[in-house]
């Protein structure tokens, strides 16, 4: 299996660059300090994913894995932070939060899979 064909990393792929496409708006002010924090959490999941998929030891796996479900929450959290100043309208931020519950949910499947697998 290539990794490309992980739903999860293509679905985190998709995520961080729908983020990466609302933060072009954003002033310099913004996107330094709000904007860098969120894009490298959300950029950081599927690089999570990317490096336990090319690790050969199941707890190197799994470690990245629980690196990226980390990343997934920081990414939540930043994005909190940006509705609440009102960087993000209603209907972005629920369609962003609805796509990494749906991811959380995959990559805790991802996770259980990998460690059942060992």
């Amino acid at each position: 299996m290539k990794l490309e064909e992980l739903n999860v990393y293509t679905d985190s792929m998709e995520l961080a660059d729908s983020i990466w496409n609302i933060l072009q708006d954003w002033d310099y002010f913004h996107k330094d300090t709000i904007g860098k924090q969120l894009i490298r959490a959300a950029d950081s999941i599927a690089a999570n994913i990317s490096e336990g998929f090319g690790r050969y030891h199941f707890r190197d796996k799994t470690n990245f894995l629980y690196f990226s479900r980390g990343s997934l929450f920081e990414t939540k959290t930043w994005l909190t932070k940006a509705f609440r100043r009102k960087l993000i309208d209603n209907k972005a931020y629920s369609n962003l939060l609805e796509r990494i519950d749906a991811l959380g949910v995959k990559l805790n499947n991802y996770i259980n899979s990998t460690r059942s697998n060992s």
